[in-house]
């Protein structure tokens, strides 16, 4: 793994240099985009919208228009605007991680000390575990500041980056009414199916089978065949009453 940011994790007047790394990856199929005639890979290129010519990377800035005018910015600029937070993951507060809506997650990142045998570390690492919270905190990455939560995954500690509050859409203009009944022998024999679909949760369960079908249609598509494709059998309700529904489904074996 290659690092894409170093700088340190600060609670207190504690301070422990890390690099960051990219805890996922992706799982799609790289597929190229191509001319349906001869198969040719289609290039972007950076046009000039004036000269209609190409535009090489190294003379490309950024700008923000003002007055009907451009501002160039620099990099010295971004880092200028907030310089502590361009190095420094500074916990600002420790929340209950059980209390972080899940919309709030994008993506995560583990942290490495830059020296293996850190106590600070480990310390951190073992004083979340224990407390069950996780550290909250704002850092620049790629010129954009980021909220973070700051939390243990077994050994070590994973900096989760998630949204700021106005970045979630309110449920206003939504079509749903709050005022529909529920009556309590529906409300039971839900509570009972949730009760029998109830399982630890384990994501290695889990696997992305829709690219692991697109990859066998290539194989076979590149031998010349087409392979069997599974029909979808549409599931028919035999009542429309939501009790009798959720009664069958009660009464139905898992993986029935």
């Amino acid at each position: 793994m290659r690092s894409i940011w170093k700088g340190s994790i600060g609670f207190g007047l504690v301070s422990i240099p890390i690099k960051l790394y990219s805890a996922v990856q992706t799982s799609s199929l790289d597929l190229d985009m191509l001319d349906s005639r001869d198969h040719a890979h289609i290039r972007y290129m950076r046009v000039n919208e004036n000269t209609h010519k190409e535009v090489p990377y190294e003379k490309i800035v950024k700008g923000y228009k003002l007055n009907d005018d451009y501002v160039i910015l620099e990099d010295r600029d971004f880092e200028d605007a907030a310089p502590e937070k361009s190095k420094v993951i500074e916990i600002e507060s420790f929340v209950n991680i059980a209390e972080v809506n899940p919309m709030y997650y994008e993506t995560s990142y583990y942290t490495e000390p830059e020296t293996k045998n850190n106590k600070a570390y480990a310390l951190l690492v073992e004083a979340l575990k224990k407390s069950g919270k996780a550290g909250l905190a704002r850092f620049v990455l790629r010129n954009n500041e980021n909220l973070c939560i700051v939390h243990p995954q077994e050994h070590v500690l994973v900096v989760t980056r998630i949204r700021f509050g106005q970045e979630l859409r309110g449920t206003e203009d939504l079509n749903i009414s709050d005022d529909v009944s529920v009556s309590k022998k529906e409300l039971d024999v839900g509570l009972a199916l949730i009760k029998q679909y109830e399982e630890k949760f384990d994501v290695s369960k889990f696997k992305d089978d829709y690219h692991e079908e697109l990859l066998k249609i290539i194989h076979a598509k590149a031998k010349g065949k087409r392979p069997t494709i599974k029909k979808l059998k549409p599931h028919k309700t035999k009542n429309d009453d939501l009790y009798e529904q959720l009664m069958q489904s009660l009464n139905t074996k898992k993986g029935a």
